[in-house]
């Protein structure tokens, strides 16, 4: 992906039963720092007493004293790595929240985008409830407080069973872990075991950090509780037809994960080999738009025994921001992070592999960047279908005016980028790459249909679920 319009969206890790917990935390949220840069926090528990920290910035730099990590005691910890989808990027909506409540205190830390929040939230005030955040993931707290249920496993189910949308949590009590997934099964969500102590991670990645085994996901619909008695499970809702979201393989998660109980790095080696199926071309090499690109374009290398080679360059030195002093200079911000290397395209028929085009104006800027380096042929392969529409499920993504694809076709993006050839794998392509039945996931970026219905900020629903 080489356009700032998709972001990652959240990463959540928990663990219970383990003497340096929050350490351990720290661990998997460094390890998940793809999911999020705006913010990252650490809620944890001795049994007595809890302890928070967070902040705004990287988990390095959050997290940057030792003394902090002393201070997070306890053998019970939740984490989470923030990029804002609802609510805005504001400090107050780091992650975990915590909240007391009757006598008890409760943290949470969300990955997921609820649907109905509007219509929650709009009820809620006007009950009385007073939001200390603009972010979705409190209403689910004020919903639990509401609870007039005993237990707080029970007081979960309950908050749970009246939102909608898509929804990977950790929470964290005094004395317990608990990990819930919406019953679509949105986003993903791990289970591991480190020696005696329980593990919960968005992905596996966080697991291999800390030495921690994957033992299997969290089900959709399922709810997890780990306290002193050990681990217990349930399925208190209805199920539905899953939605696992597909651009997890293809951009989100990190390569050396497992998510929905497949292999990321298999599944975009295999997309780049059904993309080079699909879209042969008579070329000298293919490069890849590092790093999320790199497996698939690997793929297509294989598959169509072209040269893989490295025609560009990241610069991962760059902050999270850049200010643009200038008007005149705006041009130079793909610049800013690739460079061509001149010696290996000039004169040569390039193929370029990259996981996404979503506004197109980088990928653009790029491509020139290439011929000026003396490329004499450019041909762009994508390796997912065109995005013709938003995500309501957790992604920050480009409103649907805003997607090239929503209202150009393919030759005519093909024009805009200025490229030899253009070809985006299938949609019929990208899910037959998979072990799960291709009906298992949510592609309503490619296809408009979504699998829920969705609100305006009215509350009204702007999107019925797809028949």
């Amino acid at each position: 992906m080489i356009e700032n319009a998709i972001h990652e969206e959240c990463g959540v890790f928990g663990i219970y039963g383990a003497r340096k917990a929050a350490e351990l935390t720290y661990l998997g949220l460094y390890a998940l720092q793809h999911r999020g840069q705006e913010g990252a926090g650490i809620v944890s528990s001795d049994g007595e007493k809890v302890y928070e920290h967070k902040g705004p910035d990287l988990v390095n730099d959050v997290f940057a004293s030792k003394d902090i990590l002393a201070k997070l005691k306890g053998k019970i910890a939740i984490g989470h790595n923030r990029y804002s989808t609802t609510g805005s990027s504001s400090v107050i909506n780091i992650q975990p929240i915590l909240i007391t409540y009757k006598g008890k205190q409760l943290a949470i830390g969300h990955n997921g985008n609820l649907t109905n929040s509007h219509s929650l939230r709009n009820r809620l005030e006007k009950n009385g409830s007073i939001f200390q955040t603009t972010s979705d993931s409190e209403i689910i707290l004020h919903l639990i407080a509401r609870s007039r249920k005993k237990k707080v496993k029970d007081e979960i189910t309950e908050a749970l069973s009246r939102v909608k949308g898509a929804y990977s949590l950790v929470f964290l009590t005094k004395d317990s872990l608990v990990a819930a997934r919406d019953p679509f099964g949105f986003r993903p969500l791990a289970l591991g075991r480190l020696n005696n102590a329980w593990v919960v991670a968005s992905e596996t990645c966080a697991f291999d950090m800390i030495g921690a085994k994957y033992l299997r996901d969290i089900q959709p619909g399922e709810i997890v509780v780990v306290d002193d008695g050990g681990v217990s499970s349930f399925f208190p809702f209805k199920k539905v037809k899953h939605a696992f979201c597909i651009f997890e393989f293809i951009y989100f998660a990190r390569p050396d994960s497992i998510i929905f109980q497949e292999n990321v790095d298999k599944i975009r080696r295999r997309l780049g080999w059904q993309l080079a199926k699909e879209w042969p071309v008579d070329a000298d090499l293919v490069i890849s738009v590092p790093d999320s690109s790199n497996t698939a374009t690997v793929g297509y290398s294989e598959e169509s025994g072209i040269k893989y080679d490295m025609g560009l360059i990241r610069n991962h030195y760059i902050g999270r921001t850049f200010i643009h002093p200038d008007q005149e200079i705006r041009d130079l911000d793909a610049r800013i992070k690739y460079n061509a290397v001149r010696g290996v395209l000039k004169g040569k028929k390039v193929v370029i592999v990259d996981d996404s085009i979503v506004r197109g104006t980088t990928s653009k800027k790029l491509i020139k960047m290439i011929r000026q380096a003396g490329a004499k042929e450019v041909h762009f392969r994508v390796s997912c279908p065109p995005i013709i529409s938003p995500c309501f499920y957790g992604v920050d993504m480009p409103t649907k005016e805003e997607l090239i694809a929503s209202s150009k076709s393919v030759e005519e993006i093909r024009r805009f980028l200025d490229v030899d050839t253009l070809g985006y794998t299938s949609l019929e392509g990208m899910l037959s790459m998979h072990s799960l039945h291709k009906e298992d996931f949510c592609v309503a970026c490619f296809s408009g249909k979504y699998p829920t219905r969705v609100e305006y900020n009215s509350g009204k629903y702007v999107l019925e679920r797809a028949k």
